[in-house]
């Protein structure tokens, strides 16, 4: 028998994933120093930009938006922004005050996509800050939960809050003023100081818009705000010391996060001044849903706290920072805009593939969950601890978290980490897959870089037929699980539909 495993030496260490989280790899300005004054409550003033040289906004989408009933717009939002400082002593308790420190002018955009049909649109509006981590904006978290937004009914808009995204930074695009002058020259982000007033701005934009209606009159019930990977610790920065202030959202997704929150500054530096580790403020009177996948759990486990009323964590098993669903569906969409400078996972090659588990399932629950809490309705259920050192012997799985039938099911190794030797910097969020094929593949070395048996004596892979002796035996056995995980509250019935369908479309088994 193999014997529990431990962490891959080689896989993306906990340091390393919490500087990706915590933006180590931006460029973060410095903020424009400007007269003390309170958050505006006003606001900001609405615009539709210029057709520009490409004729499509910065992360138009790729898919076909109007075969799902949905529209893609683009906006510009405008005003003067507030940044924030301490106030008081800041703890990991995450009841942390601010003051108002300085008032700078800003102008940004939201890239909207919403139903066109007015009675299809269910009331919530997902507001995501979008991600920079690759110098360029991405939306990460539509990518996760796309099904559940355009199936349900949601408004979904990114919000460039971050001036990399504006601005550039050390990619090859220099942000959407470089990416198209034309069309984005009159932007002006005045450093990540004043991020998370402009984030605060884009959801009064929606609320009360001065100008054009970025929703086209749909009656906004409920804003959900959404950050994911390094925008997750803005996220957690904004839900403990910005919305007791602004009380613009009526509730937080906070998926993938470091213990770490992200500078009330925007200065990369203070990261080290801020509380470690850096939990979720208790006492706020709108829900946070925090949603780790086994890539972050050995970075963020340290900033683990009991669910309260307002607050519940999942941790999930067999799932990656990043995944084959997320790049899938959004590279031919990064790629539309960014072409060549598409950022790159760069793994090595002949290393394993992509994770392709059940993040993408969890997250539509999770977002469901979330938009009825909001409202009033029942606290999503919490979930089990992931283990941050052992892994199942006979199959390399990790142990613990929330468990979707991928991997109660299993039949491939699923890991959060991976072998990062010769690799690039972002291919161990990606997490890897090894298929249970009698060790045919190239990584299949029984070493720390072999997803399905990263440590000695050596262990053969599971044996697909012994598992599951007839078809019919594995589809009962996933069948069983999708029930178990939709009566536990972990998948959306529609999902597990989906999943006994690929089951039973499969040749596993006998």
């Amino acid at each position: 028998m193999r014997m529990p495993a431990l962490l891959s030496r080689r896989s993306v260490t906990a340091t390393a994933l919490g500087a990706l989280l915590c933006g180590a790899l931006l460029h973060v300005p410095q903020a424009t120093p400007a007269a003390a004054a309170t958050a505006a409550a006003a606001g900001p003033t609405v615009t539709v930009p210029p057709a520009g040289s490409h004729g499509f906004p910065f992360l138009a989408a790729a898919e076909d938006l109007g075969s799902y009933g949905y529209t893609e717009s683009e906006y510009f939002f405008s005003g003067t922004a507030t940044s924030y400082a301490k106030s008081g002593l800041w703890t990991s308790d995450g009841r942390w005050n601010v003051r108002a420190s300085g008032t700078a002018a800003y102008k940004s955009r939201l890239l909207v996509r919403r139903p066109a049909d007015p009675a299809k649109f269910n009331g919530t509006v997902v507001v995501e800050w979008l991600n920079v981590s690759g110098q360029i904006d991405l939306s990460p978290d539509y990518w996760f939960e796309r099904d559940e937004l355009l199936r349900q009914g949601y408004a979904w808009v990114g919000v460039s809050a971050q001036a990399v995204g504006v601005n550039g930074g050390a990619g090859e695009i220099k942000g959407l003023k470089g990416w198209d002058p034309a069309r984005y020259g009159s932007l002006v982000h005045p450093g990540d100081a004043f991020a998370y007033d402009i984030f605060s701005q884009a959801g009064r934009a929606l609320r009360a818009p001065s100008g054009p209606d970025p929703l086209g009159g749909l009656p906004v019930r409920t804003l959900l705000a959404d950050g994911e990977s390094q925008s997750a610790g803005f996220m957690t920065t904004y839900a403990n010391a910005v919305q007791p202030v602004s009380k613009v959202y009526d509730g937080f997704m906070v998926h993938s996060n470091s213990a770490v929150a992200a500078p009330i500054t925007g200065v990369l530096a203070d990261t080290l001044l801020m509380p470690n580790p850096s939990r979720i403020r208790t006492d706020l009177t709108v829900p946070t849903f925090v949603v780790l996948t086994e890539t972050d759990v050995p970075g963020a486990a340290v900033a683990r706290q009991p669910d309260t009323a307002s607050v519940v964590h999942w941790e999930l098993a067999g799932t990656a920072h990043g995944d084959q669903w997320a790049y899938d569906l959004g590279q031919p969409t990064v790629e539309k805009s960014a072409g060549s400078a598409a950022p790159s996972a760069d793994c090595a090659a002949g290393s394993a593939p992509f994770n392709d588990g059940p993040g993408h399932w969890a997250m539509n629950t999770a977002l469901r969950h979330l938009a009825g809490w909001a409202r009033g309705g029942p606290r999503p259920p919490s979930g089990q601890p992931l283990s941050t050192v052992l892994r199942d012997p006979a199959t390399g799985l990790a142990t613990g978290g929330v468990r979707l039938p991928d991997v109660t099911v299993p039949t491939r190794t699923l890991t959060g980490l991976r072998d990062t030797t010769d690799s690039g910097v972002f291919c161990g969020l990606y997490g890897a897959r090894d298929p249970w094929n009698g060790d045919a593949d190239a990584w299949d070395r029984h070493d720390d870089g072999d997803p399905s048996d990263p440590s000695f004596p050596p262990t053969a892979e599971p044996v697909l037929s012994r598992l599951y002796p007839t078809h019919a035996d594995y589809v009962g056995k996933v069948r069983t699980a999708a029930q178990r995980s939709v009566d536990a509250g972990y998948l959306l019935p529609e999902d597990a539909t989906a999943i006994v369908a690929a089951a039973q479309d499969s040749g596993i088994g006998g």
